[in-house]
């Protein structure tokens, strides 16, 4: 597990790789349910009069990459909390890993890491040294050397903590989640704050984790890491699940309408286009835009027109909704 909580949010920037290799996987344990490693009915979490969490369905996979997404003051941390055994529920029934995480002793924590949104490493220890005191809170620890090496901190080891950078401490962040040898990781917002080739070199570790085995559960408000590493996505919204399902399919992304676009070509009227693209609008100048729901028959009908009175299509773009736009659809009030 990592740190204690701070009311701290961590910068991040990563400069160095993270080892490419090595076996990260651990037997199941034999009391964790077959092919579950979480499972969620009816779950509610209420401050006073106000329901923070309001009756939420879900389940993960073992061996998937589960991503919680949602506003902030949705729900989600607070659900994550919940399932770390951190934060205790108004109501309904959790297992993770097949355990009450109300009553999680201590060899089932042995089970579990976690990356907190916000934390602070012991910072008078060096490196080498926090992640040993957190090895010796296992039974059964990863190796130390090969742990520095998996997030990048070999180089870095005998520098104190308080001396790291955003990002070389959130990496300190994801080592110390990972010497327990965890089946089940949970990452509340990872790469916040990271730079884009940090963010990559992140991603590429937690799909080793999932190659390896685990069990990953992660918050994040950055669509494209959800739909890059995310088996499943399940959108929160007041409280509740509004989604579930695929990157690919969430929110029936598959059949939102898509967009062409293009620029009229000089010296043609907008009512020279071929009808059957559909109804195009203009969004200031020149510029076209087409929804459609059959763009590969659109597409064929207008760059055919094109071709046959040798006209050029400036510009052409085809955009499919992104999971951004399902993401904004899902959480958007409607009141």
């Amino acid at each position: 597990m990592t740190a204690r909580r701070a009311n701290r949010t961590l910068p991040a920037v990563l400069t160095t790789s993270i080892h490419p290799t090595a076996d990260l996987e651990r037997a199941p344990h034999p009391d964790a349910p077959r092919a579950t490693a979480v499972s969620v009915g009816g779950l509610r979490r209420s401050y006073g009069d106000f329901e923070a969490v309001r009756g939420i369905d879900l389940e993960v996979e073992r061996g998937e990459i589960f991503a919680l997404l949602g506003p902030n003051g949705a729900g989600k941390t607070t659900t994550l909390e919940i399932l770390e055994g951190f934060r205790e529920r108004s109501g309904g029934e959790v297992k993770v890993l097949g355990v009450d995480p109300d009553h999680g002793d201590r060899a089932w924590r042995e089970r579990i890491g976690v990356v907190l949104q916000d934390s602070v490493p012991e910072p008078e220890l060096t490196v080498r040294e926090c992640l040993s005191l957190y090895a010796g809170y296992y039974s059964a620890p990863r190796d130390l050397n090969d742990t520095l090496m998996r997030v990048g901190l070999t180089e870095l080891e005998a520098r104190r903590c308080e001396q790291l950078s955003g990002g070389e401490r959130r990496r300190l962040d994801v080592a110390l989640a990972l010497i327990g040898d965890p089946e089940l990781l949970f990452l509340d917002e990872p790469t916040t704050g990271f730079d884009p080739a940090a963010r990559r070199a992140m991603w590429d570790l937690v799909e080793r984790l999932r190659s390896g085995g685990k069990t990953v559960v992660l918050t994040t408000h950055y669509m494209d890491e959800a739909d890059r590493l995310a088996d499943r996505i399940a959108v929160i919204a007041r409280g509740e699940i509004v989604a579930t399902g695929t990157p690919g399919s969430l929110g029936k992304r598959r059949q939102l309408a898509a967009e062409i676009s293009f620029r009229i070509p000089e010296g043609v009227e907008r009512r020279e286009l071929p009808v059957a693209i559909g109804a195009p609008t203009t969004n200031g100048g020149d510029r076209v835009r087409v929804q459609t729901d059959d763009p590969v028959a659109a597409l064929h009908s207008l760059t055919r027109w094109a071709l046959d009175h040798d006209h050029e299509l400036p510009d052409l773009e085809l955009r499919r909704p992104t999971l951004e736009d399902v993401y904004l659809h899902l959480t958007t009030s409607k009141d």
